[in-house]
């Protein structure tokens, strides 16, 4: 977890759109093991602590179900603290008849699931960042097969499922985008991330602080992919946490420098990547 605190920046939080929050409620809660936070009728902040939301769903007027082959969320990722609880998850999926995937990143370990709407939610622990591998600025990852018999080792059977652990982060976020180079741009010289690895001319993975990766992004949706409506089920936002105020006025200059869009509603500053993704910049 200390790629998710003062002096990285990171994804706090994730707000996406749903068709129906009664039904997605039931999932996050029993599934995945939020609690709520807060809620009005068509929204609810969920938590895992029970003091911050790093996860928000709204059911907006008129939605319609996910659009595919568009921009926007592909999927974000819940960091747990243990290799335990990873196994406890892969124990309780199971149990509720819940399909998932999963891989093997060399740098963590990984479950994959959809939520009613087909959202898509990564569930990994990640490994000690001494056992990385890096290549200069870039870091070896891959999609290998999860070794399910020794991640199994690991389960806890005296602990019943209570929950994702209250220590769970927003550890990443994986973005649809329409192309790469302005995209690049717009994530390394805007925002001030650096590019830790490139697969090949179709995604790049980007960090602060020598993660492997706080945000991905990709053209596996089609270079040219058009945006989602609004009202579309998929991501509303994200949240970057940078360390102070001036890191936030340093970034919002550098993104007016490079001709990206910046707007403050409601004492909060926004930005959008050149494919629609809206971003919340905070402290």
């Amino acid at each position: 977890m200390e790629f998710h605190k003062k002096p990285s920046t990171f994804v706090g939080h994730v707000k996406i759109k749903v068709t129906n929050l009664e039904q997605s409620l039931k999932f996050y809660q029993e599934i995945i093991g939020f609690d709520i936070l807060e809620r009005t009728s068509l929204t609810a902040k969920l938590t895992t602590d029970g003091k911050t939301s790093i996860l928000s769903l709204e059911q907006p007027e008129n939605v319609v179900p996910k659009q595919g082959r568009t921009t926007g969320l592909y999927h974000f990722a819940l960091l747990l603290p243990k290799k335990s609880d990873l196994a406890n998850i892969v124990v309780h999926l199971t149990n509720k008849g819940i399909r998932f995937g999963s891989s093997d990143h060399l740098v963590s370990e990984a479950l994959y699931l959809h939520d009613p709407d087909g959202n898509e939610i990564e569930i990994y622990i990640d490994r000690d960042p001494s056992e990385w591998n890096w290549n200069g600025e870039e870091v070896a990852m891959a999609v290998d097969p999860l070794d399910f018999e020794t991640l199994l080792k690991n389960v806890v059977p005296e602990n019943h499922w209570k929950g994702i652990p209250e220590k769970t982060v927003m550890g990443h976020i994986h973005l649809h985008v329409s192309e790469l180079t302005k995209t690049e741009e717009f994530y390394v010289k805007g925002l001030g991330f650096d590019v830790v690895n490139r697969y090949g001319g179709q995604a790049l993975f980007l960090s602060t602080e020598k993660y492997h990766h706080h945000i991905g992004v990709n053209t596996w949706n089609g270079v040219g992919a058009p945006q989602p409506s609004e009202n579309s089920v998929g991501m509303e936002f994200y949240t970057l946490i940078y360390p102070n105020e001036e890191a936030v006025k340093e970034t919002i200059g550098n993104l007016q420098n490079i001709g990206a869009p910046v707007t403050e509603e409601d004492g909060r500053y926004i930005t959008y990547d050149p494919s629609g993704n809206r971003i919340e910049l905070a402290v």
